[in-house]
């Protein structure tokens, strides 16, 4: 390796890693229940993705489900002001899954 190429490598592990702690301080800043409402809301899509796929990926999408419960039911009001939005999400998943499961061939 050139003296060129170790500073370049060098040089970019040091943005990364001030990037990396600028990430950290940002995230420090947000309350840990729009963090984690996020991510509810991310499982939330990766089911409906399942869901939607042809054919539904009925095992793949139940996981997701029962992850988006666990933390929806298990956190329940501790989720702040979107506790009940989150609620409703959970129940409409569930129902979709149900009507399409209902309808799908088996995997």
């Amino acid at each position: 390796m050139s003296q060129n190429d170790a500073e370049f490598d060098e040089s970019a592990l040091d943005d990364a890693q001030e990037a990396m702690h600028d990430a950290r301080r940002r995230l420090a800043g947000i309350p840990a229940e729009v963090v984690v409402s996020n991510h509810v809301m991310g499982l939330y899509e990766l089911a409906a993705i399942h869901l939607s796929a042809e054919p539904p990926a009925l095992v793949e999408a139940a996981l997701a489900i029962d992850a988006v419960g666990c933390l929806v039911e298990g956190l329940g009001e501790r989720l702040g002001p979107d506790s009940e939005t989150l609620r409703n999400a959970l129940s409409n998943i569930r129902l979709a899954f149900v009507q399409i499961k209902g309808t799908a061939l088996p995997e």
